[in-house]
C-alpha cells in the first residue's frame, strides 16, 4: 500500500506529509502522465478510502482483489488509506488521487469548492454505522452542555451531524471548538484512548469505534439512523475525479464494476467479509480489527450502490446551517451512467435520483 509524501494525510496508524496545491491547479491539472494516460506503461488508478467498516466494499475490495480483477491487467491499481474526508480531498485536489470512497459532507464541499468542476459521485457504497457514544451518565442532549465531544475532522460529515443535532437541540458549537459543547476534532484511533482518559465525554463517529467506545464502558445516546427518513443517509460513496473519468471512463467504469462486485460479496459473504476486514486493517495498523468488534457494528450499517442523493442533499442543508459551508447548486454532481449500466447488465435494479 502506498503512503504518499505530501500534507496530512491521515490514516488509522500513521500520519503521512502532503503537499498542497492551489484549487484552480487542482481541478485542472493533477495528472502525472501515468494516470493521465500518457506514457507506454498502464493506465494507474490511484484509489483512496478509510479502514473501516462503513468503507467496507472499498477494503473487502481491495483485499480480496476485486477490484485488481475488474480493472485487469492494463491498469495498475494504487491505494492508500486516510482517517476523514477532508484529506481526502486535499488529495484529490492537489492530484495524488483519482477516486475515492469518501462521505457526503466532504463530497459537496470538494463539489462546491471547485466550482462543480473537481469530482462526480459514480456510486453508492454503504449507510449508517454511525452513532454518537457518551459517558453512561449523560442522558439528554441538554446533559452534553460543557461537554467536550469528539468527531474526525472538523468539516467532515460527523462533524456536521453532531454539530446539527446540537443546533437542533438549542447547544451553540463554533469551529474553534467554543459555544455550549466543544467540539474536538480528533483522530479516531486517538479519540478511544481519550475517552477512556477521560479526556472527553463522549464522540460523533463511524463504526467500528461506535462499538469500541461502548465496549470501553460508553452508551449510545443517538443512533443515527434514527434521524433520518427509513433509516438510511449514505455514509459512504465513490467519487473520482472529473479530469480521470474524462480521461479514462472506461478505466472508471471497471472501477465501478468493482464496486458493484465487492458489494455483493460483502452482502452474500458476510463472515468471509468480515475474516477479510479483520486482516486488512491489521495490515495498515499492524494489529488486526477484533472480529467480534466487527460482527458487533456490522447490523447497523447497509452495504448498497445508491449513494441515496437525497440524503446527500440534506447533508448540505445542515452543513449551511451550522455555518461550515454555503449553499451548494449540486446539479451535475452524480454520474450514475456506468452504474446503472453495470445494474442492468447483472439484472439489478437502476438507481434513480431524485
Amino acid at each position: 500500500m502506498r503512503r504518499l509524501p505530501w500534507r496530512r494525510l491521515l490514516s488509522l496508524a500513521t500520519v503521512a506529509v502532503v503537499g498542497t496545491a492551489t484549487l484552480g491547479t487542482a481541478a485542472a491539472c493533477g495528472d502525472d502522465s501515468e494516470s493521465a494516460g500518457g506514457g507506454s506503461g498502464p493506465v494507474t488508478l490511484r484509489l483512496g478510502y478509510f479502514p473501516n467498516i462503513t468503507h467496507a466494499p472499498a477494503v473487502v475490495g481491495v483485499e480480496k482483489g476485486i477490484f485488481a480483477e475488474k480493472l485487469g491487467s492494463d491498469v495498475k491499481l494504487e491505494t492508500t488509506t486516510f482517517n476523514a474526508g477532508p484529506s481526502a480531498i486535499e488529495a484529490i485536489f492537489s492530484g495524488a488521487l483519482d477516486a475515492t470512497y469518501i462521505g457526503p459532507n466532504p463530497t459537496v464541499n470538494a463539489f462546491s469548492k471547485s466550482k462543480g468542476e473537481a469530482i462526480r459521485v459514480v456510486s453508492g457504497a454503504a449507510s449508517g454505522g454511525v452513532a454518537l457514544v457518551v459517558k453512561p451518565g449523560i442522558t439528554s442532549a441538554e446533559q452534553l452542555r460543557g461537554k467536550k465531544i469528539a468527531t474526525p475532522q472538523l468539516g467532515n460529515t460527523q462533524d456536521v451531524a453532531i454539530r446539527y443535532w446540537l443546533k437542533e437541540k438549542g447547544l451553540k458549537t463554533t469551529k474553534e471548538g467554543g459555544g455550549d459543547v466543544t467540539i474536538v476534532p480528533q483522530e479516531n484511533a486517538q479519540t478511544v484512548e481519550t475517552f477512556g482518559s477521560g479526556a472527553i465525554d463522549g464522540a460523533w463517529v463511524p463504526e467500528p469505534f461506535v462499538s469500541r467506545l461502548v465496549n470501553a464502558g460508553g452508551k449510545v445516546l443517538v443512533d443515527e439512523r434514527d434521524l433520518w427518513p427509513d433509516r438510511k443517509f449514505v455514509i459512504t460513496n465513490l467519487i473520482v475525479s472529473t479530469r480521470f473519468l474524462k480521461a479514462h471512463p472506461d478505466v472508471v467504469k471497471k472501477l465501478v464494476e468493482g464496486q458493484v462486485a465487492a458489494n455483493e460479496f460483502v452482502n452474500g459473504k458476510p463472515d468471509e467479509a468480515q475474516q477479510a476486514i479483520s486482516g486488512h486493517i491489521g495490515k495498515i495498523t499492524g494489529k488486526p480489527l477484533d472480529l467480534k468488534l466487527i460482527k458487533q457494528a456490522w447490523p447497523t450499517l447497509e452495504f448498497t450502490n445508491d449513494p441515496i442523493a437525497s440524503s446527500l442533499k440534506t447533508g448540505l442543508d445542515h452543513a449551511v446551517a451550522v455555518e461550515l459551508t454555503k449553499p451548494v447548486d449540486l446539479d451535475g454532481l452524480y454520474d450514475l451512467t456506468y452504474l446503472n449500466e453495470v445494474l442492468k447488465s447483472g439484472g439489478r435494479p437502476e438507481v434513480s435520483l431524485p
